[in-house]
């Protein structure tokens, strides 16, 4: 089971399978980067960049592929990740580069380089991010 992430309503609920800290995250950072807001609070230089392009579901596909990059790759070994298939008419697509992972004891650390593309812009995120065990990858917050 899934569970949405509602803007506003704090930390989203998490399932065993996948956590939406990511999308947190960036929806916090799309909020901010939203056509009105960007004019209101002098945030033009957000303007047309791929975060700005972002939708639910593309933030839910970076999320999916961030986790899976964070499970299965290794320090530098980058993942591939697009927003194929999310009805988006705006084509994004980009990378996740887990790197400088730390444990201790259960505890794993990682910064994460996301990259996404779209209309010829780059836009790129180094989070630290977290987990314990077998749970979901968090963000660190500092």
């Amino acid at each position: 089971m899934s569970r949405q992430f509602r803007p506003g309503a704090g930390a989203p609920a998490l399932d065993a399978a996948y956590a939406h800290t990511i999308t947190q995250w960036l929806a916090a950072a799309a909020l901010l980067a939203s056509p009105m807001l960007c004019y209101a609070a002098n945030l033009n230089f957000l303007k047309d960049t791929p975060i700005t392009y972002m939708r639910q579901a593309d933030r839910k596909a970076l999320n999916d592929a961030a986790q899976k990059a964070l499970d299965t790759k290794k320090d530098g070994e980058s993942y591939e990740w697009s927003n194929a298939g999310t009805g988006n008419s705006v084509s994004i697509k980009g990378t996740v580069t887990p790197q400088d992972t730390t444990k201790d004891g259960d505890r794993t650390c990682r910064t994460a380089t996301l990259t996404a593309v779209a209309k010829g812009q780059t836009q790129t995120w180094t989070p630290i991010v977290c987990k314990t065990g077998n749970g979901p990858w968090k963000i660190l917050k500092q």
